[in-house]
């Protein structure tokens, strides 16, 4: 069926655009040492498509960008979706050979590189890029070179606006596709709706990396909304705080271990900074402490904090709001307004009330798939439901308990390190017989990345040669915190190293 005259596609850009249209001179964008007015970024997301054309791009193809968060990530990933362009997203802490994966498994013809890790990229072996721009280098003089007017608009609202890349159960990460429509709804219901405090008056911090889905969607939110965000580059305890008061940050989206880094500074450090402004703490990527919680709600004062579960794949599922935080323990909240879910055993029928299963959903802002992965697509995708790989439960009232997962997945600092990749790593290591991989519970990092490691018949194995070896393959949130030689590893009947019991073992130390 054809669209009506009147349809227009809601893209990400349009509501930065529709913004600039109301408030052209306001400031939308600062960082340290600049400031954009809307108006100003609406013109380098018009120069970003047309730069994409002079490049030999075509709808349908992709970049790459590895950067840490700036005003030039948003326009790059924005100018050049505008255009069918979509951006495969690479970790600023990548090695050479993870931004080789990357870029060679999406396909990326050009890689945008932030100067302080061209030397990263310029190491990579490079198959399908053909040009290498430096952010903070010749980007700038390329950028104003292409005229700044506005794109032709073929792009619909199910075209790919990024590619972040999320690990998998096999070792090989898998690029999420993320269409304009799922970054829309996204940003409408979990956002406008759930929230309630983006509006045109919002001051908004960026502080979780952009390469992270929910990094970036955190960081466009603010001006999406037609308020204001203020980027920050790397992350500090201290020179946080110090922005939300001197700016009157209104909003904020941290992982644990920034809420754990803040409250390390201690009571007088924490005392000097007024966070009253705060409209809503945001948390996702990685489960709050309980007593974290209320720490956060002691600080920052109730009404205020936020806890959302979800993934790259699905975006938000639930939400556990002020009112919950302190009634429903070690709760993930309802599903989001527009969430579907349920929870099914392994035969796909719904478990009882309070039962565990697997957690189940649909939503309008589902991702497109994996790139150029079918099989691992239909493996979590069945009939318009997402199949998370978590386990929960819900109780009487309907709320949603995050249980265990099902992946094999550690989650420390906010970021998913899947163990068969450091796994196969390790192998490669001379005297490795044996290597499992879990995440021990730490009160700081939400799981410390363990080693456990068997070593060959009459080798020894050199364990700060193999901290060296996995600091250069790997990014340092993947490394090991620990390496533990042990005589066997827990094995089941069928010869399967059993993680759960090294888990187990390791985790009774902090408990």
């Amino acid at each position: 069926m054809a669209n009506h005259p009147g349809f227009h596609a809601i893209l990400v850009s349009t509501g930065v655009r529709a913004s600039q249209t109301r408030t052209p001179e306001r400031i939308a964008v600062t960082d340290d040492t600049r400031s954009f007015t809307y108006t100003q970024m609406v013109e380098r997301f018009n120069r970003t498509g047309t730069l994409a054309r002079g490049l030999g791009l075509t709808h349908g193809e992709h970049v790459a960008i590895m950067s840490p968060n700036c005003v030039e990530y948003l326009e790059i990933v924005c100018g050049m979706a505008d255009v069918g362009v979509a951006s495969a997203m690479v970790s600023p802490q990548a090695t050479p050979r993870e931004v080789s994966y990357i870029c060679n498994d999406a396909e990326a013809r050009v890689l945008f590189v932030h100067h302080t890790l061209e030397e990263q990229a310029r190491a990579a072996k490079l198959d399908t890029v053909k040009q290498i721009i430096v952010i903070g280098g010749d980007y700038e003089d390329v950028l104003q070179q292409a005229r700044a007017v506005e794109p032709d608009w073929t792009v619909g609202q199910q075209d790919v606006f990024s590619i972040p890349y999320t690990s998998g159960t096999t070792g090989e990460p898998k690029g999420v596709m993320l269409s304009h429509q799922s970054r829309v709804m996204h940003m409408l219901m979990t956002h406008g709706v759930n929230a309630g405090c983006y509006q045109p008056s919002v001051r908004g911090l960026a502080i979780a990396p952009f390469f992270n889905g929910a990094g970036f969607i955190n960081g466009l939110a603010p001006i999406w909304f037609g308020g204001s965000v203020h980027m920050l580059q790397k992350f500090e305890a201290e020179e946080t705080l110090r922005l939300i008061s001197d700016r009157k940050i209104t909003v904020g989206f941290f992982v644990p271990t920034h809420f754990h880094a803040m409250f390390n500074l201690g009571a007088a450090t924490l005392a000097k900074y007024d966070v009253s402004s705060m409209r809503m703490v945001g948390s996702g990527a990685a489960a709050l402490p309980q007593e974290t919680k209320e720490r956060i709600v002691a600080h920052f004062g109730e009404g205020r904090l936020f806890e959302g579960y979800g993934s790259t794949e699905a975006g938000g599922i639930s939400n556990l709001r002020p009112e919950d935080q302190l009634r429903k323990k070690s709760c993930v909240g309802l599903p989001l307004t527009g969430v579907e879910l349920k929870i099914l055993d392994d035969d796909g029928k719904p478990v009882p009330q309070g039962e565990i299963g697997e957690v189940v959903c649909r939503n309008g802002w589902l991702f497109n798939g994996y790139w150029n992965k079918a099989e691992q697509t239909a493996e979590v995708l069945r009939d318009g439901w997402y199949y998370s790989g978590d386990l929960g439960r819900r109780d009487e009232e309907g709320y949603l308990y995050i249980v265990d997962r099902k992946k094999n997945v550690i989650i420390t600092g906010g970021q998913n390190v899947f163990p068969r990749e450091v796994e196969e790593l390790l192998y490669h290591y001379p005297g490795v017989a044996e290597a499992a991989v879990i995440g021990k519970k730490d009160a700081y990092w939400g799981e410390a990345v363990t080693a456990y490691l068997v070593q060959r018949s009459g080798e020894t194995i050199d364990v700060e040669g193999l901290k060296a070896y996995c600091a250069k393959e790997l990014a340092p949130y993947k490394v090991p915190k620990s390496f533990r030689l042990i005589d066997r590893m827990p094995k089941n009947g069928t010869g399967k190293i059993m993680h759960r019991e090294l888990k187990v073992e390791a985790d009774k130390e902090t408990s």
